[in-house]
C-alpha cells in the first residue's frame, strides 16, 4: 500500500510539472506577442529619419563624401614617408673607366656582382602652384663581390644627410587649383544633398502614413457599413414581409450587405498590408505592429513667392552642383589646351652627400650638390588632334551651360508652381472638413427618414457614399497638405512654420 502511494505522489509530481511547464511556455508565447504601437504623423516622420533604413544609407553616403573631402584637406598638408630596398640585386657586365699604360682613359666592360641595401625618408609638400617640394634623407650600402658571395670585395656607403627638390611645371594645369574650387563645393553639396535625401525620406513617411490612414479610414467606413448594412436589410425583410416594399428594394439591400462585407474583408486586407509597409519602412520587425492617429487640422500657413525662391536659391543642392558643373568643365578646357601646347618641366635639388667604405665617415665632411633640369616638350605635328580635342571640350562646356541655363528656368517654374499648390491646400482642407461634416449630417437625417419610411434604399444609399467619399476626401486633404509643404522644404531646405534652416549635426555623423 505504502508502494502505491509513493508511485501516485511520483505521477502527481509529474502532472504538475507537465501543467506548470505548459503554463509557462503559455507565458512565453505571451512574451513574444506582437507589440502594438499608435503614432502621430510627427512621431513617423522622426522614427523615419533617426532609424529607418533610409536614413542609415544616406548617413553613409554622407560619410563616403566626407572622407573624400578629408583626403582633399589632407593633400595641402604635408607628408612623411619611408622607402627602402631590401635587397637588390645585380649580376651584370658594368663599364669601368680605367688608365692604360700611356695613362688615357679606357672604358672597360667587367662582369659585376653586387647587393644593393638602400633607404631614404622624405617629406612631400604640395604647393599652390601645381608643383611639389621634397625633403630627402637617404643611405645606401653597396657590397661588391667577384664572381660569388665566397669573393666578397668590400662595402661602400652613399649618404645624402639633406636634400630639397622642386618639381614644377610650367605651363601645365595646376590640379590643385581646379581642387581648391571644386572639392568644398562638392563637399557643401554633400552636406545639402545629405538634407534634400532625408526630406524625401520624410516623403516617403507621408506616403506611408496616408496610406495606411486611408486604408484604416476605409476599414472604419467598411465596419460601419456592414453593421448599418446589416441593420438596413433586417429593416427591410420586415417591411418586405408586411407588403410595404417591393421585392426589388429587398434584394437591394441584401445586395448592399453582401457589398458591405466585402468591402470589410478587403479593407481588412488592405489595413494589413500597408502597416506592414510602414512598419518595414521604419525599421521595425514583424513583433512590431503600427497604428497612426490621423490629424485633425493644419497649419494656417501662406507662403510668400519671393521668400521661398530666395531660400530655394540658397540652399538646394542642384544649383551647388550646377556651379560645380560649369567649372568641371572650364578645367576640361584647360586641361586639353594644356596638354596641346609647349609644355615643360622643372626639376631643381640642392643638398650634401657624401660616400666612403665606413658607415661614419659616408657622414663626415659632405659636399653640397646640385641639380637643375628644364625639361620641354613641342608638338609639332599632330594632325589636328590637339586642336580637335579644345574644341571638343569647348563645345562640352556650351553644352553644359544651356543644360544649366534650362533647369534654371525650369527650377524657378516648379517652386512658383508648387508654392502656388501648397498656398491652395488650406482651403481644400477646409472645404473637405466642412463636407465631411455636413456629408455626416445628411446621412444620418437620411438614416432617420429611411426608419420611417419616408425614402426609398436607393436615397439612403446615395447618403451613404457620400457620407463615404467626403471621409476620403478629407484624409487625401491632409495627403495633400503634408506632401506639398515638404516637397517646398525639401527644395528650399527651410522649415517655413517654425521660420527656420534644416540643419543637421554632421560632426555628430562622422562620430
Amino acid at each position: 500500500m505504502t508502494i502505491e502511494i509513493t508511485n501516485n505522489t511520483a505521477i502527481m509530481k509529474r502532472l504538475i510539472f507537465l501543467l506548470l511547464a505548459c503554463c509557462a511556455g503559455q507565458a512565453m508565447a505571451q512574451t513574444v506577442q506582437q507589440y502594438n504601437y499608435t503614432y502621430t504623423l510627427e512621431e513617423v516622420l522622426s522614427l523615419a529619419q533617426e532609424q529607418s533604413p533610409d536614413a542609415v544609407r544616406q548617413r553613409n553616403t554622407y560619410l563616403a563624401s566626407y572622407w573624400q573631402y578629408r583626403s582633399y584637406r589632407a593633400n595641402q598638408l604635408p607628408s612623411l614617408n619611408f622607402s627602402a630596398s631590401l635587397p637588390d640585386f645585380s649580376r651584370q657586365y658594368t663599364a669601368w673607366n680605367t688608365s692604360d699604360s700611356a695613362g688615357n682613359l679606357v672604358t672597360e666592360y667587367l662582369p659585376s656582382f653586387t647587393n644593393q641595401v638602400a633607404g631614404s625618408l622624405f617629406i612631400s609638400q604640395n604647393l599652390p602652384t601645381g608643383g611639389v617640394i621634397l625633403v630627402t634623407s637617404s643611405l645606401d650600402r653597396i657590397d661588391r663581390f667577384s664572381k660569388s658571395f665566397n669573393q666578397y670585395e668590400g662595402a661602400q656607403y652613399r649618404s645624402v644627410p639633406i636634400s630639397v627638390s622642386l618639381q614644377q611645371s610650367i605651363f601645365g594645369v595646376n590640379e590643385w587649383k581646379w581642387d581648391r574650387k571644386i572639392e568644398p563645393l562638392r563637399y557643401e553639396e554633400a552636406k545639402r544633398n545629405y538634407l534634400k535625401q532625408m526630406e524625401a525620406i520624410s516623403l516617403r513617411a507621408i506616403q506611408y502614413f496616408f496610406d495606411l490612414a486611408s486604408a484604416q479610414q476605409n476599414l472604419a467606413i467598411a465596419k460601419f457599413n456592414y453593421a448599418n448594412n446589416d441593420t438596413l436589410h433586417k429593416i427591410a425583410q420586415g417591411r418586405y414581409n408586411i407588403g410595404t416594399i417591393g421585392e426589388n428594394d429587398l434584394l437591394q439591400s441584401e445586395l448592399n450587405y453582401l457589398d458591405a462585407g466585402s468591402s470589410l474583408n478587403q479593407a481588412q486586407l488592405d489595413v494589413d498590408t500597408y502597416q506592414n509597409r510602414l512598419r518595414s519602412f521604419l525599421g521595425f520587425n514583424e513583433l512590431v505592429t503600427v497604428s497612426i492617429v490621423l490629424p485633425t487640422r493644419v497649419p494656417k500657413t501662406v507662403l510668400d513667392l519671393e521668400e521661398v525662391m530666395m531660400w530655394s536659391r540658397k540652399n538646394n543642392p542642384d544649383l551647388l552642383g550646377y556651379q560645380r558643373q560649369l567649372i568641371e568643365a572650364e578645367k576640361q578646357v584647360a586641361q586639353e589646351k594644356a596638354s596641346t601646347g609647349l609644355q615643360a618641366d622643372i626639376n631643381l635639388s640642392f643638398g650634401l652627400n657624401q660616400q666612403a667604405t665606413d658607415f661614419f665617415e659616408a657622414y663626415e665632411n659632405p659636399i653640397d650638390m646640385q641639380t637643375a633640369r628644364i625639361s620641354l616638350q613641342v608638338p609639332i605635328l599632330d594632325w589636328g588632334r590637339g586642336k580637335g580635342r579644345v574644341r571638343m571640350a569647348r563645345s562640352n562646356q556650351q553644352v553644359v551651360q544651356t543644360q544649366i541655363d534650362q533647369s534654371l528656368a525650369d527650377f524657378e517654374q516648379d517652386v512658383v508652381l508648387k508654392v502656388r499648390q501648397f498656398n491652395m491646400q488650406e482651403i481644400q482642407f477646409n472645404i473637405a472638413a466642412k463636407s465631411d461634416t455636413v456629408a455626416q449630417k445628411r446621412y444620418e437625417v437620411s438614416k432617420a427618414r429611411f426608419l420611417i419610411d419616408k425614402i426609398t434604399i436607393t436615397d439612403m444609399n446615395n447618403a451613404q457614399l457620400d457620407r463615404d467619399r467626403s471621409q476620403q476626401n478629407f484624409v487625401s486633404a491632409l495627403r495633400n497638405y503634408w506632401n506639398y509643404y515638404y516637397l517646398l522644404r525639401q527644395i528650399a531646405l527651410y522649415d517655413f512654420i517654425n521660420n527656420k534652416p534644416l540643419e543637421a549635426d554632421f560632426d555628430e555623423l562622422v562620430k
